[in-house]
């Protein structure tokens, strides 16, 4: 864990008891107040993603959807799902004779049942040990007191205030003078401290049953929507329990969420990648150039057959199966580009994704999500909450496996991760970035297990990310690298912000201690002690 301390980057967090590691440092500090009240990592967890779904709003909500791998000390892995359903009435029909030919962000169309207040509550119900009244108790007081805006926020926030700024009720809320908050000033949502000030004393029913379903149905029917108080009560109990799938690379193991989500993609990709030498000695462009062609080839697949697990059940044996990844890690040139494959989905996105380890060893990794910056742009004014717009990921097209449908879930793409090693935890991690999130995974653990770097140098390595029709990549990726690529035949685009984010806590069981990694994209920080 060699340190250039002249670079300006920070260096890994070390620990011996608990850690967390989240995009914003009010969720961190959140977090290890709940560790240090004896809270579990499932609490902390919760803790952590309340405080962002108030102070980052752009990316995160208690209007979205979560998912987690869960590792007990000692005990079974679990998948959450906590992704929402499509209401029963939803009609792809119906939207196709309005001569749409998809979602589009800001429809009411696009809103499924929000999922993250029910996976919330199954994760503390089954892992937890404060008061899920205290989980919630830092958001709460964030809410109606104010917090300051920290600085990728207020960037953020001011590159996407356009989007809201047609939308009354959301403006007022996020464009307090007409405009963005700037770095430093205080922002507060009075009316969502309320809600989840209901939500503390009455659980996930304070959110999908009473006043605040009432008003939410009222809210997205008034705008031409088709949800029910009915589709919101049988929400409450949306999320599960899941068995994770997993995949091995380089002699480790790698787990993620069953579809819905695009965990799958990921563990194609790094199966795809684990064919070739990305070990230090391979030259930076072909070592893009390999993760830019296995990620092509592996989202090519998921536009194509990833959705709802009711219309692809037998996927996870079909995609990672011996004759499946040897056939497409076959159709790689070393040395060329592949014909760009225009991506299908709408551009990727943003979210929050956060890791906890604590004293007891129990590991979580977490992700809670709006989809697009300020989600859907949808707010209802008298409960504050804002909803994402997952809902655009549907097709409308007969037959695909990710079509809209009653009851159905969208193809996600938040996915939290996890490492093990001979049977053991040894990493939670998590990549944020819409679609980039797969392709992120797996070049974040080809950092990590390839290039033998920490979690945060693996974190803070220049990334780049092939995607409708051309490899984009950050600015800090050397010219003479670029130029090498293009002359293999990508097209390049230098992307206009930072490409995701990422938050992982390596446990050293040899050692004895904690090695954290926060994105530097991001204001957040790992924290512990």
């Amino acid at each position: 864990m060699t340190h250039d301390f002249l670079s300006g980057r920070r260096g890994v967090t070390l620990a011996r008891e608990a850690m967390v590691a989240t995009s914003h440092p009010l969720a961190t500090a959140s977090g290890l107040r709940i560790l240090a009240e004896g809270g579990s990592a499932a609490d902390a967890a919760v803790a952590a993603c309340a405080v962002q779904c108030v102070v980052d709003p752009l990316m995160t909500g208690i209007g979205g959807d979560c998912f987690a791998l869960v590792a007990p000390a000692g005990g079974r892995i679990q998948a959450l799902n906590g992704s929402g359903r499509a209401a029963m009435a939803a009609a792809p029909e119906a939207l196709l004779a309005q001569g749409l030919t998809e979602i589009p962000r800001n429809s009411p169309h696009g809103v499924t049942i929000p999922g993250a207040i029910s996976g919330w509550s199954l994760l503390h119900r089954d892992h937890g040990r404060l008061p899920f009244a205290r989980l919630l108790s830092d958001a709460i007081r964030y809410a109606e007191n104010g917090y300051p805006v920290t600085p990728r926020v207020a960037w953020d926030w001011g590159r996407h205030a356009p989007a809201i700024a047609g939308e009354p009720a959301a403006a007022a809320v996020f464009l307090p003078e007409g405009r963005a908050p700037e770095v430093a000033s205080r922002h507060s949502q009075p009316v969502l401290g309320q809600t989840l000030r209901l939500i503390a004393r009455e659980g996930a029913a304070g959110f999908y049953r009473g006043a605040v379903a009432r008003s939410m149905v009222r809210f997205l029917r008034a705008a031409g929507g088709v949800q029910t108080e009915e589709d919101f009560a049988a929400a409450e109990q949306v999320a599960e329990w899941l068995e994770p799938i997993r995949a091995e690379y380089r002699g480790y193991e790698v787990l993620e969420c069953p579809p819905n989500g695009q965990g799958i993609i990921a563990l194609l990709i790094l199966r795809i990648l684990e064919g070739f030498d990305l070990s230090p000695a391979t030259p930076e462009a072909l070592r893009i150039h390999l993760h830019a062609e296995a990620a092509k080839l592996a989202y090519h697949q998921r536009d194509a057959l990833l959705g709802d697990p009711s219309g692809c059940p037998d996927l996870v044996q079909k995609l990672l199966g011996g004759e499946t990844v040897s056939r497409l890690r076959g159709m790689i040139d070393p040395g060329r580009a592949s014909r760009p494959v225009p991506g299908t989905e709408t551009p990727h996105r943003d979210t929050i994704c956060l890791s906890v380890v604590d004293r007891d060893g129990n590991a979580v990794s977490f992700i809670n999500s709006i989809f697009d910056a300020f989600g859907s742009c949808l707010l209802d004014p008298a409960t504050g909450v804002l909803f994402h717009s997952r809902g655009t990921s549907f097709r409308l097209a007969e037959g695909h496996p990710n079509r809209l449908g009653p009851g159905r879930r969208p193809m996600h793409t938040i996915i939290p991760g996890m490492l093990c090693e001979k049977g053991r935890v040894i990493m939670p991690f998590g990549v944020m970035g819409g679609h980039y999130q797969a392709a992120g995974h797996a070049a974040f653990l080809s950092g990590c297990l390839d290039m033998r770097l920490d979690p945060q140098q693996a974190i803070d390595a220049p990334r780049s990310f092939a995607y409708d029709g051309e490899l984009q990549v950050e600015s800090t990726i050397a010219p003479a690298v670029l130029e090498g690529l293009a002359r293999m035949g990508h097209q390049i685009r230098i992307a206009p912000s930072p490409i995701g984010g990422a938050q992982a806590i390596r446990i050293d069981h040899h050692a004895g201690i904690l090695i954290g990694g926060s994105d530097g994209r991001k204001d957040g920080m790992a924290l512990g002690w």
